[in-house]
C-alpha cells in the first residue's frame, strides 16, 4: 500500500517508520524548499512500548522519502494528517483538491467540532484516529520519541465505514493494537482541555519537560485542566461517558500530582515522553493554551489560572 504522511513532523515520523517496517512504501510530503533542510534520513531514538513492559529502545537513522509536490491525480492509497491542531485547517484546505483516491486518517488534536475542522475535505474519505506517541526534535536535530503499543480510533456516531476498517486493518498489522473510543468527539475535546493544563503549566516553568518529577506543578496542570470542565459540558459532551478519562482531572489534585511525578521518575517511558519536549520554540502548546481560553471567554466560563498564563502564550501584540 502507498501511504502519504503529511509532513514530517513527530507523530508522521513514529508512525511513517512503523508502516514502512509492515511493509508499506511511504512518503512524506513537505512544503516546497522543505526537502533539502530535512535530508533524506531521520535520526531516531524511539522507546518503542510493543515489545515488554518498558519497551525496546531503537537508535537508527531511518532514510526516508520526501516529495515537495502533490498532484490531484496521485496514487497514494492513504494519507495520514497529523499536524498541530492551529494547522489542521491550512493542511485540509491543501488537501481538499488532491484527495484522489485515498483515505485520509485525521490523526491528532482537535478543538473545533470534528467537521468544522476539516473543511473541504470529503466527510465520507476521512477517518478518525488519535496518536499514542509524544516527543520531539532535540537541538541536535534528533527525534526522541516514545510510542506506546495502542492507536485510539473512533467515528463521529456511526459505525465504522469500510475505508475507516481498512485503517483500522493497517495499523492492527503494523503490531499495533487498536483501542475503539465510543465518544470519539467528546474525548477529543477532553483530551484537549488536559493539554491545555499540562501545556500552561509547563509553559510557566520553560518547557514540558521541566515538569518531570515536580508534583507541585502537575498539580497545578491538573487544577487548570479542572477549570474547562465546564466548558466541555457547555459544549455538550457527556462527561459521565468519561469517567474513568477523567479521574486525573477529578479526583484529589494533590494526590494526582504526587502519582505523576513519582511516574516520571519511575517509569523510564513516561519520564521520555516528558523530556523529548524540551524544544521552547514549539508553537503548539501556546496555540493549545490560547484556543482553550478563548473558548472559555466565549461561554462566559471563568478560568483564572489559565487565565493567569495568558502572557505566556498570547499572540504578539495582542490585548
Amino acid at each position: 500500500m502507498r501511504i502519504l504522511m503529511f509532513g514530517r513532523g513527530v507523530i508522521a515520523s513514529v508512525y511513517g517508520r512503523v508502516l514502512e517496517r509492515a511493509g508499506h512504501e511511504v512518503e512524506f510530503y513537505v512544503r516546497p524548499g522543505r526537502a533539502a533542510t530535512y535530508g533524506d534520513a531521520v535520526d531516531l531514538e524511539l522507546t518503542d512500548m510493543r515489545h515488554g513492559p518498558w519497551g525496546r529502545r531503537v537508535v537508527e537513522r531511518w532514510p526516508v522519502r520526501l516529495r515537495e509536490e502533490l498532484g490531484a491525480d496521485h496514487d497514494f492509497d492513504l494519507i495520514v494528517l497529523s499536524v498541530g491542531h492551529h494547522r489542521l485547517a491550512e493542511a485540509a484546505a491543501f488537501l481538499a483538491p488532491r484527495v484522489s483516491r485515498a483515505t485520509v486518517l485525521v490523526f491528532g488534536n482537535i478543538w473545533e467540532e470534528p467537521l468544522a475542522a476539516i473543511g473541504d475535505l470529503p466527510a465520507d474519505r476521512v477517518a478518525w484516529a488519535f496518536p499514542q506517541a509524544g516527543g520531539g526534535f532535540g537541538a541536535d536535530g534528533v527525534l526522541r520519541a516514545m510510542m506506546l503499543p495502542s492507536v485510539l480510533f473512533g467515528t463521529l456516531g456511526a459505525a465504522p465505514t469500510g475505508r475507516e476498517s481498512a485503517v483500522r486493518t493497517i495499523f492492527r498489522e503494523a503490531g499495533l493494537r487498536i483501542r475503539e473510543q465510543p465518544d470519539f468527539r467528546g474525548w477529543l475535546l477532553i483530551h484537549f482541555a488536559a493539554d491545555a493544563g499540562m501545556h500552561s503549566q509547563g509553559l510557566r516553568r520553560g518547557v514540558l519537560a521541566d515538569l518531570v518529577g515536580a508534583p507541585g506543578d502537575l498539580r497545578a496542570a491538573m487544577l487548570t485542566g479542572r477549570e474547562l470542565l465546564p466548558v466541555l459540558q457547555a459544549r455538550g459532551v457527556d462527561l459521565s461517558r468519561h469517567r474513568v478519562g477523567l479521574l486525573p482531572l477529578r479526583a484529589p489534585a494533590w494526590a494526582v500530582g504526587g502519582a505523576l511525578a513519582m511516574a516520571t521518575v519511575a517509569f523510564p517511558p513516561a519520564r521520555r515522553s516528558f523530556e523529548a519536549h524540551a524544544d521552547p520554540a514549539v508553537e503548539e502548546p501556546r496555540a493549545v493554551c490560547r484556543d482553550a481560553l478563548a473558548e472559555a471567554r466565549r461561554l462566559g466560563v471563568a478560568t483564572p489560572r489559565l487565565e493567569a498564563a495568558e502572557h505566556l502564550f498570547a499572540r504578539a501584540g495582542a490585548g
